[in-house]
C-alpha cells in the first residue's frame, strides 16, 4: 500500500494516486481520523483521493506534506456495518450466472455470503460503490446501458456493487431490487451507506416490483398556484427558458455524491445580493437568456446582475396614471404592489441573477436553497403561477449604489480568455495537448448547460488527442476541470457537474474565470492560457 503521486486538480485541490483501493482506504481513514491543515474535503474514489482545502495557500503547504503520508492498515473496518434485504429477481441475473459460469442460486449466494466495503460516493447522492472481497462476481457493464433503472435497483459492474437511490441511466447489470431508501436529506446521515461501511446483502422473498413512488423527486417551492398567498413576495407569471433558484450550493457533500450546485455565476450573485443588502450566500432567481415575467406582491426593492438584459417596469392595474418604465442593472431599485417587471434578452452575458431585499423565504435542502439539476436536489424549476414568499426585511438589509457590470469583456481579437493551470491529467495528451489546447479557439456548444460548457472547433482547429491508451478509473473533478472525452472535445464543468468522473482532465480553469464561462452564450469564441501564478507541482515519493 502506498502514495504514487500527488497531483495538482486546480488552485485548491489535489489529487493523490495510489497503488490500489486499499491505500485509498486506508488513506481516506487517516485524513478523516488526522486532518491537514485548512482540509476541506476528502473525496475517494477507485485508485485516488481528491483533497480539497479551504485556501490555494493551504493546497500548496499541503503538496508535500501530502506525499509523506504515512500509511496504515485500511480503515474500511472502521465503517458501520449496513444490512440490505434484497428480492433477487433482477432482469439481468441470468445473464449474470452466464458471464461467471454459475447456476441463478449460486450468483445470489455469492452476492450474499461476501462482505462489501463502501469504497467511495458515484454519480448522484447516495450512489455507493461497493468494493468485492473477491471477484467472483466480476462482471462488464452491459453493452447497451438502459435509459431507466429504477431506484432501489441492486446491480453489478467490474468488481463492484452497487444500489441506485433514484431513478436514472446506467449499464450495470441488475440482480433485483431492495426496499429500503437508499438516499433522504432529512435524516442526520441522508446516505443510507458512507464511505468505510460495510455491506452484506440478504436474499428476500420477491413481492411487488418498484413502482415509480420511491424515485427521488425535487422539492417544489415554498408556494405554487394561482390562490391567494398573504404577505409579500414575487409571483412567477413566466418563468421562461429556464429561472432557478440559487445560492452558494452545498460544499463539502461530494463523498455523497452531491454536487456543489449553487449559482454558475457566483460573482454575479454576490453582486445581486449585495445591491439590495442582502448576505451575500441568499437565493436569488437565476434566469437563462433573460426570459422573465414576475409581478410584486407588496412593495419590494429588487437588483439584477449578471447578463446584459432589457428589464421593464409596467405599472398595476389599478394605477392607470403610471406609465411603463426602464428598470436598472445592477443597481437596486423599487417594484411597487401589483407591478410587474418583464425581462427580454439583451446585447450579452446568458444568465441573470435577480436578488430582493430580505431575501426569498425557501426551505433549504442540506444546508442550501439551490436546485440541482443533475442529482434533483432542491427547489424545483420555477413555473408560471409560484409564488415566491419573502424573508422580513430587519436592520442592517441596507441597499447599496449603483455598481459597474460584472459581466466579462472579450479580447481585441474577439475571444474570451479563460486562464487555466495544468492537470491533473495533462500527461494524457502530451505537451502537444496543452499547446493545441492553447494555441487555438474554441466555440461554446449550443447543448452547454449548468453541468457543463461545452465546446467545439472552429473550422481550423482540431480536437484533442491522447497520447496513451486505456481507460481512466472513476476520480474526483474539481469545479472548472476541462474534461475530454473520446472525440477530443472539452468540457468544462459548471455548477452542477457531477463529483466524479472517467475521463481525464486535462486542465482546471481557475475558479476566478468559471463565472465568466457560465455567462458566455453559444457561438462565443474561447481560447486558453497557461496562469503560472500558484500553480503546484506535482510531488512524488
Amino acid at each position: 500500500m502506498s502514495i504514487l503521486e500527488v497531483r495538482p486538480a486546480g488552485e485548491r485541490a489535489l489529487l493523490i494516486e495510489l497503488s490500489d483501493l486499499d491505500s485509498v482506504l486506508a488513506l481516506n481513514g487517516t485524513l478523516l481520523d488526522h486532518p491537514l491543515p485548512g482540509q476541506a474535503e476528502v473525496l475517494p474514489a477507485a485508485r485516488t483521493v481528491q483533497l480539497s482545502f479551504s485556501t490555494p495557500e493551504q493546497a500548496r503547504a499541503a503538496m508535500h506534506l501530502a506525499a509523506d503520508i504515512k500509511l496504515g492498515e485500511s480503515a474500511a473496518s472502521t465503517g458501520r456495518l449496513i444490512e440490505i434485504p434484497v428480492h433477487y429477481d433482477g432482469a439481468d441475473l441470468a445473464a449474470v450466472a452466464e458471464l461467471t459460469g454459475l447456476s441463478i442460486e449460486a450468483v445470489i449466494d455469492a452476492h450474499c455470503e461476501q462482505q462489501w466495503t463502501a469504497a467511495f460516493g458515484g454519480f448522484a447522492p447516495g450512489f455507493a460503490y461497493l468494493a468485492a472481497e473477491n471477484d467472483t462476481l466480476q462482471v462488464p457493464r452491459r453493452d447497451s446501458p438502459r435509459t431507466a433503472v429504477p431506484a432501489g435497483s441492486v446491480a453489478l459492474a467490474g468488481n463492484y456493487s452497487a444500489v441506485y437511490p433514484r431513478e436514472s441511466p446506467g449499464g450495470w447489470q441488475l440482480l433485483g431490487h431492495t426496499e429500503l431508501q437508499m438516499w433522504d436529506s432529512h435524516r442526520d446521515n441522508p446516505a443510507l451507506i458512507a464511505p468505510r461501511d460495510i455491506v452484506r446483502f440478504r436474499a428476500v422473498p420477491a413481492r411487488a416490483t418498484l413502482s415509480e413512488q420511491t424515485t427521488a423527486q425535487p422539492s417544489t417551492p415554498p408556494s405554487s398556484g394561482a390562490s391567494a398567498v398573504k404577505g409579500p413576495g414575487l409571483r412567477i407569471l413566466d418563468s421562461g427558458l429556464q429561472s432557478l433558484l440559487q445560492d452558494e450550493g452545498r460544499a463539502h457533500l461530494g463523498h455523497l455524491g452531491v454536487p456543489r450546485s449553487g449559482a454558475a455565476d457566483l460573482t454575479a450573485l454576490h453582486q445581486a445580493n449585495r445591491l439590495v443588502g442582502n448576505h451575500p450566500a441568499r437565493a436569488a432567481i437565476e434566469n437563462l437568456t433573460g426570459r422573465l415575467e414576475v409581478q410584486a406582491q407588496g412593495d419590494l426593492v429588487l437588483a439584477l446582475a449578471g447578463a446584459d438584459v432589457c428589464a421593464e417596469i409596467t405599472p398595476a392595474e389599478h394605477d392607470a396614471l403610471r406609465r411603463p418604465r426602464p428598470a436598472p442593472l445592477n443597481a437596486p431599485f423599487a417594484l411597487l404592489d401589483g407591478e410587474r417587471l418583464r425581462l427580454s434578452p439583451g446585447a450579452a452575458g446568458l444568465r441573470s441573477y435577480l436578488s430582493i431585499r430580505g431575501g426569498f423565504a425557501v426551505e433549504a435542502e442540506l444546508g442550501s436553497c439551490s436546485s440541482d439539476t443533475l442529482s434533483g436536489l432542491g427547489p424545483a424549476p420555477l413555473r408560471g403561477g409560484d409564488f415566491l414568499a419573502v424573508n422580513p426585511v430587519r436592520s442592517g438589509h441596507i441597499v447599496g449604489a449603483p455598481e459597474p457590470s460584472t459581466l466579462p469583456l472579450p479580447e481585441a481579437e474577439g475571444h474570451y480568455l479563460l486562464r487555466i493551470t495544468p492537470g491533473p491529467r495533462a500527461d494524457w495528451f502530451g505537451a502537444s495537448g496543452l499547446i493545441r489546447l492553447t494555441e487555438q479557439d474554441w466555440v461554446v456548444s449550443s447543448d452547454s448547460n449548468r453541468v457543463g460548457v461545452r465546446l467545439s472547433t472552429t473550422d481550423e482547429g482540431l480536437p484533442l488527442e491522447r497520447t496513451r491508451n486505456g481507460e481512466l478509473q472513476s476520480e474526483g473533478v474539481p469545479l472548472g476541470a476541462l474534461q475530454v472525452p473520446p472525440n477530443g472535445l472539452p468540457v468544462l464543468f459548471l455548477a452542477d457537474h457531477p463529483v466524479t468522473g472517467g475521463y481525464p482532465v486535462i486542465a482546471t480553469v481557475r475558479e476566478a474565470d468559471v463565472a465568466l464561462a457560465a455567462q458566455l452564450p453559444p457561438g462565443t469564441h474561447v481560447r486558453f492560457t497557461l496562469d503560472s501564478s500558484g500553480t503546484l507541482n506535482p510531488a512524488t515519493r
